[in-house]
């Protein structure tokens, strides 16, 4: 009888309006505002709209205020109405804000240094190398991951914006087509007889390579870019043109200097590189045409290379020096396929260590 007793005084008081949970504050669920939502509509009040979700009075006044904004009727009148969508939106981007202000408090230094590197031309470090290099240097201070950084930079509370980033800005959400074009003949030897051992990258001594051009006038100058598959190291020079002989002349004279370092090079299906296939000491691979995946690490290579040579500008005021310069912030960036090393230390290992 006693018990029966207590269970009906705690039910009682878990109906009651003056209830108080003693349990952990839970932020409101999807079904709770969409019952606010529903409720609201009703004209039920928010004190009755509180007693029927067990919540405290508060809690739902500054849901809909989070959640009402203006609509316009079919007659054109303006009416405040409450939406649950709304609120979730407005609750999401003040949580996302709270975190990132608490965030950048306690990172201030980190932030500091991150705004400098990302600013710099060219330019060293992406977000996540910068993350992992200053946790090395700064083991005992805080420092943010890289997923949080860029939720930072997208909360518009630091001086960074994703134009700083242009490999963010650039990216596409789309379906990666693997469909092969073969209305283009191929040039030479096709990738497709390229060992597996190439494609899996575990030799090393096989690059890929490509032109980043200037003006897209044959005559003008060009940069002849190689990309080690294995430790991602980059070799720049500029040619003077992009005529077919001008490169068959580089390519050969690249791979004269060192020929066991080049065991393969893929190129595109270019008409620049129709003479390659006559490139001796090592051996010329092709991709498909309109494949650039097939020499990805070389495109993405490219890509880095364009934030300190833009498209469309000549590339005769660019002295070799500064791209030089360009090659050694590639080089020396720290990449998370290579366990966070650079090219440069994987590459001097392999040098060390390889029967190339």
């Amino acid at each position: 009888m006693l018990k029966q007793i207590r269970k009906e005084f705690f039910m009682t008081q878990l109906n009651s309006s003056t209830y108080t949970s003693t349990k952990h504050y839970q932020h409101l669920a999807d079904t709770e505002r969409g019952q606010i939502e529903a409720l609201h509509d009703q004209g039920v009040s928010e004190r009755s709209i509180a007693t029927k979700l067990q919540r405290s009075p508060s809690t739902i006044s500054r849901e809909l205020r989070r959640g009402t904004t203006s609509q316009m009727s079919t007659y054109g009148v303006y009416h405040k109405h409450y939406f649950a969508d709304t609120g979730k939106a407005v609750y999401q981007k003040n949580r996302s804000h709270c975190h990132a202000i608490g965030m950048m408090a306690k990172s201030q230094l980190f932030m500091q240094l991150l705004e400098k590197a990302l600013k710099a031309q060219p330019r060293t470090d992406s977000v996540d190398s910068f993350v992992h290099r200053f946790r090395k240097t700064y083991p005992e201070l805080h420092c943010p991951s890289t997923p949080t950084v860029y939720r930072i930079i997208d909360s518009g509370l630091s001086i960074l914006r994703n134009t700083d980033l242009p490999k963010k800005v650039g990216r596409r959400n789309k379906k990666h087509s693997q469909h092969i074009r073969t209305n283009k003949k191929l040039l030479g030897l096709s990738i497709e007889q390229r060992p597996k051992y190439i494609d899996n990258r575990s030799q090393f001594g096989h690059w890929e390579g490509d032109l980043v051009k200037g003006h897209r006038v044959k005559s003008q100058p060009a940069l002849l870019t190689l990309t080690e598959r294995k430790t991602r190291y980059e070799i720049i020079i500029k040619i003077p043109d992009y005529r077919a002989q001008t490169c068959l002349e580089y390519v050969q004279s690249i791979v004269n200097g060192n020929p066991k370092l080049f065991k393969s090079i893929t190129f595109d299906n270019g008409s620049e590189f129709s003479l390659l296939n006559q490139v001796s000491g090592t051996t010329i691979y092709f991709a498909h045409p309109y494949s650039p995946w097939e020499r990805g690490s070389n495109e993405n290579q490219n890509g880095l290379i364009r934030e300190s040579i833009p498209k469309g500008l000549s590339l005769t005021s660019y002295t070799d020096d500064w791209i030089n310069k360009v090659a050694l912030a590639l080089n020396t960036r720290l990449r998370k396929a290579l366990n966070y090393h650079s090219s440069r230390y994987c590459f001097n290992k392999e040098l060390t260590t390889s029967t190339y």
